[in-house]
């Protein structure tokens, strides 16, 4: 899953032009058409992380493993992910959004068919890291290309709608495997998503305008010398800590509702589902809960989410479906609110700095089906994260004051 602030995405294409092509204003997409081929193609990369839970037990079944080792599958994918993303980042903006999505999207479709094709998860693990690294072309390229030729007043509203778009994914997905996989089988939902992969390369390649022109100023290289001081400033460093946490935590209970039975298929896919609303709804009221200071908002959304898993682990799950949607609803609140406030604690490395973000995220999502594998059970694994959530939101309070004294 990855966010990009679009004063970020545009300060990397104002330094890459020459003078005079930075001062033609570019020319604009078309915004119905570019909205939803960039939405749907953000359901489709972002849901590959998330597509696996609902098969884990079927894919054990035929290959003769259990579902907990197979979690690999996703951590795998994710650890692909946030390393493609650090490397794209830059990559994109030296050859040009357009050039390296039609780059990326076809090796996509193929990584993703040959994952259909694995004869062992051994190898299924591989695939998955590379299919991973494919598909991280996309964010940084698909964001930077929104902020960069949608036009002004609806750039908000486009980029709002692919972000959101990357967090429905996490339900969608799974509640479309959990669906098809008895009548398609496993495989047979890879070979879809590979054939997804054509058409999304197809209808970008239909509506996305000619790369703007380029120059190359210093090495690819030079792009990373921000990461180490990003990395070691204590108030960035527990902010980061924070996002892991946070998407360790969303990854691991839906992994954990899989793996340990809590329900039966059709209640899971009742509980898939219950996130959706919030999804939609939280992005909504936005506007409104900005007027709380961005760390004391990140917190706040972080205490809720802790307190929604603890109790779901007091309560047994009798509830499981309206406290599964409040915690849905509070990362979908916390994720925005750790966004801004990663990025306004970045100062000119903003963009760097929102790179790492996403890359946290990948982290998260990579390290959360190990997480529910290693509890053993369902209302263990709801404390841990609950405890794991609320250290969480104080890390987010110890930055701000950490902030403090240098104002």
């Amino acid at each position: 899953m990855t966010l990009t602030s679009p004063r970020a995405s545009r300060a990397p294409h104002d330094a890459a032009l020459p003078a005079p092509a930075a001062a033609a204003r570019p020319a604009v997409a078309p915004f119905g058409r570019t909205l939803t081929a960039f939405t749907l193609t953000a359901v489709l990369v972002s849901g590959q992380l998330y597509v696996v839970i609902p098969l884990l037990h079927d894919m054990a079944t035929g290959w003769g493993s259990s579902a907990g080792g197979l979690t690999w599958l996703v951590t795998a994918f994710g650890i692909g992910y946030g390393v493609g993303f650090l490397v794209f980042g830059p990559l994109s903006d030296r050859i040009g959004r357009r050039r390296l999505l039609m780059i990326g999207l076809p090796l996509a479709a193929i990584t993703t068919a040959l994952v259909a094709l694995s004869p062992s998860p051994e190898v299924a693990f591989g695939l998955r890291a590379v299919q991973g690294i494919a598909v991280a072309m996309f964010p940084p390229a698909g964001m930077a290309y929104l902020a960069e030729r949608v036009e002004p007043r609806r750039r908000v509203v486009a980029i709002a709608s692919v972000t959101g778009a990357f967090l429905a994914s996490a339900v969608m997905l799974q509640v479309a495997a959990q669906l098809l996989v008895e009548s398609i089988g496993w495989r047979g939902l890879f070979l879809i998503s590979a054939a997804g992969f054509v058409l999304a390369a197809l209808a970008l390649r239909a509506v996305m305008l000619p790369d703007l022109p380029r120059v190359a100023a210093g090495s690819l290289l030079s792009t990373y010398r921000a990461v180490p001081g990003l990395l070691f400033d204590r108030v960035l460093l527990l902010r980061y800590v924070a996002t892991i946490m946070l998407m360790v935590g969303f990854v691991a209970v839906y992994t954990g509702l899989q793996i340990y039975g809590v329900t039966s298929p059709s209640e899971l896919l009742t509980l898939r589902a219950s996130g959706l609303p919030a999804i939609v709804l939280v992005p909504l009221l936005m506007p409104w809960l900005a007027r709380i200071p961005m760390t004391i908002r990140a917190a706040a959304f972080l205490t809720v989410g802790a307190l929604a898993l603890a109790a779901v682990g007091l309560t047994g799950g009798a509830a499981l479906v309206l406290l599964l949607a409040v915690y849905v609803a509070a990362i979908t609140g916390g994720l925005p609110s750790m966004n801004e406030a990663i990025s306004a604690g970045a100062g000119q490395a903003r963009g760097t700095a929102l790179a790492l973000f996403s890359f946290a995220l990948a982290v998260g999502g990579s390290v959360g089906p190990q997480v529910a594998a290693a509890f053993g059970g369902f209302t263990p694994l709801m404390y841990g994260l609950a405890a794991g959530m609320g250290v969480a939101a104080l890390a987010v309070l110890v930055s701000a004051r950490l902030v403090r004294p240098r104002r």
